[in-house]
C-alpha cells in the first residue's frame, strides 16, 4: 500500500487512483500504432479520503476534467513513453490536489481613507460642473 503524498498532512493512497493505457497520436514513428503510450488517470473525488472543503475546492477547480460521476480525468500522451506519460500524469494530479488543499486567504473588507472619499466628490462636482455649463451654454 503505496502513498502519494500531496502536502505534509494529507496523502492518497495508491489503490484510489486508477489507471488505463490507451494508444496516443503524435510522435512515436510506427511504435505510435503498436504501443499504448497514453495513460487516462481518474481518481474518484467522491469516495477519497480528502477533507470536505478540500474536496469541494477541488471540484471548482477542476472544471470539465470532472466527469458527472465526481471521477477526476486526466489524460497525459505528451511523452513517447508510457512511463513518462504514468508520471506526467500524477505529477499534474499532485499538482491540482496542493492547489486545492491551499486555503484561500478571507477577505477583510476595507473602508475608503477620509482623503479618497473628498478626493471622488471633488471630482463628481467638477464633471457636473461642466455638464451644467454644457446646458446654459448656447443661446441662439
Amino acid at each position: 500500500m503505496a502513498l502519494v503524498p500531496i502536502t505534509d498532512t494529507i496523502a492518497i493512497d495508491d489503490s484510489e487512483l486508477e489507471e488505463r493505457f490507451v494508444r496516443a497520436s503524435g510522435p512515436g514513428g510506427q511504435n505510435v500504432n503498436k504501443v499504448s503510450t497514453a495513460v487516462e488517470l481518474r481518481f474518484d473525488v467522491a469516495a477519497s479520503a480528502l477533507p470536505g472543503d478540500v474536496k469541494q475546492r477541488l471540484t471548482a477547480l477542476a472544471g470539465s476534467r470532472l466527469t458527472a460521476d465526481g471521477v477526476l480525468l486526466i489524460d497525459s500522451r505528451e511523452h513517447r513513453t508510457q512511463a513518462q506519460n504514468r508520471e506526467a500524469a500524477r505529477a499534474r494530479l499532485v499538482a491540482l490536489l496542493q492547489h486545492a488543499a491551499r486555503r484561500p486567504k478571507t477577505r477583510r473588507p476595507t473602508r475608503p481613507r477620509a482623503g479618497a472619499r473628498e478626493k471622488r466628490i471633488a471630482s463628481k462636482k467638477r464633471r457636473g460642473e461642466i455638464k451644467a455649463a454644457r446646458r446654459r451654454g448656447t443661446d441662439d
